[in-house]
């Protein structure tokens, strides 16, 4: 059975989410909110439960999530109104499912400019975050003094850092991102462009 398919069946029932001005969905029903949290999807914040846009897209995606205000019936709606609040959401979106149908736990980001942090199979709410990801699209420019300064301080806390860059053809692949110091390049503004393998 697929991971996709493990993650499809973990819901008893169909989710239901309010759609707020930020593209938020709040979960106002109790059992939704636990059978959520228990699986790694969404946070809490103050007296009210939220799914962060991309978890929301992939629930979609699984048909496990419906959406009951804003005129958001499908996928496609919430892309389109996602996409209003984030130009990164697709890629973020692709990069989310890729991790979640491998059976790893996803959530938000905590700084360095990382999009995710994801714990090991099994160890949501046991151990903290293994690695911290970014989303990359294939193809753009990356500084490298910035890029290396949060790698340096994402290692510092025993965390890996991982750029998953979204191909073209919407392929996600992995690459460990590590420090390495160039005596002989000091203060040299430089920039790294990660391009499709052949």
């Amino acid at each position: 059975m697929s991971s996709e398919a493990d993650q499809n069946s973990e819901f008893q029932n169909i989710i239901e989410g309010f759609l707020t001005k930020k593209c938020f969905i709040k979960i106002i029903d109790t059992r939704s909110q636990d059978q959520l949290r228990t699986k790694g999807y969404g946070d809490k914040e103050d007296n009210d439960y939220f799914l962060e846009t991309y978890e929301a897209l992939y629930l979609i995606y699984l048909n496990k999530l419906v959406i009951t205000n804003g005129n958001i019936d499908n996928f496609g709606s919430l892309l389109k109104q996602a996409l209003r609040y984030d130009k990164e959401i697709v890629t973020k979106f692709l990069v989310y499912r890729d991790l979640r149908s491998r059976g790893y736990v996803v959530k938000e980001g905590f700084g360095f400019g990382a999009d995710f942090r994801v714990y090991e199979r099994g160890g949501y709410e046991k151990k903290r975050a293994k690695f911290v990801v970014f989303c990359i699209n294939e193809g753009i420019n990356v500084k490298v003094g910035e890029l290396s300064k949060n790698v340096r301080e994402i290692e510092t806390m025993g965390k890996n850092a991982i750029a998953a860059v979204v191909e073209r053809r919407g392929e996600v692949i992995y690459y460990k991102l590590t420090n390495m110091k160039f005596n002989e390049n000091k203060k040299q503004e430089t920039s790294l462009t990660l391009q499709e393998r052949k």
